[in-house]
């Protein structure tokens, strides 16, 4: 990547950036996991060009415009401009995997006036209850760092009690999935910039 004039972007060793000009002419930037790769390119022509030379240096597939990328879906609506992130599809495989599938949905992540603490952990930890309590937190912790980051305050409090959770501890992350339920569709959508939306906060 570097003798294609590519560059790390910031401390994210994954994420590769090159400045326009020269032979492709735009900026290219590239996102890498493992063997998948993001390309994404103002010009469609400079795009297709850099796609033609790493085929013929690597052996790849093109798999064409993104749908759908480390399970995070991948919608976009060119007449509005703007582009949407979210995960229902993993969300509901969550809700499922713990049995929280069709709940009653609340409106906020934890109880209002929700206060945890190491005083609330047991002596004693019941490996069963733990397992499940971690799973869920793990998982609270993808959903924030991809599509909810509503979830943010909520999972910061529970990863907190991973190594000792109690029967509180476990409700107020089974009261995150609730919260999930009632928002599972929901995601980030960027829009093209203008006056209209410079400046301008959303959220639900």
């Amino acid at each position: 990547m570097r003798e294609q004039g590519f560059q790390t972007v910031g401390f994210e060793d994954s994420v590769w950036s090159r400045p326009g000009g020269g032979r492709y002419g735009s900026r290219i930037t590239v996102s890498a996991h493992i063997d998948d790769l993001l390309i994404a390119c103002a010009d469609k022509d400079a795009l297709e060009l850099f796609k033609r030379d790493l085929c013929k240096r690597f052996d790849c597939t093109d798999e064409g415009e993104v749908s759908q990328y480390l399970w995070c879906e991948v919608i976009f609506d060119r007449k509005r401009g703007k582009v949407t992130l979210r995960q229902k599809v993993y969300a509901e495989l969550v809700l499922r995997a713990y049995g929280m599938w069709g709940c009653v949905p609340v409106k906020t992540p934890l109880e209002p006036g929700t206060r945890l603490s190491k005083a609330d952990s047991p002596k004693q930890i019941d490996p069963a209850l733990q397992r499940r309590y971690r799973g869920m937190v793990g998982h609270i912790s993808f959903l924030v760092s991809c599509t909810l980051p509503d979830l943010a305050f909520a999972y910061a409090e529970l990863s907190k009690f991973v190594a000792y959770p109690e029967v509180k501890h476990m409700r107020a992350a089974e009261h995150v999935l609730q919260y999930i339920m009632g928002t599972y569709d929901k995601g980030l959508t960027y829009r093209r910039l203008d006056e209209r939306c410079r400046n301008r906060l959303e959220g639900w």
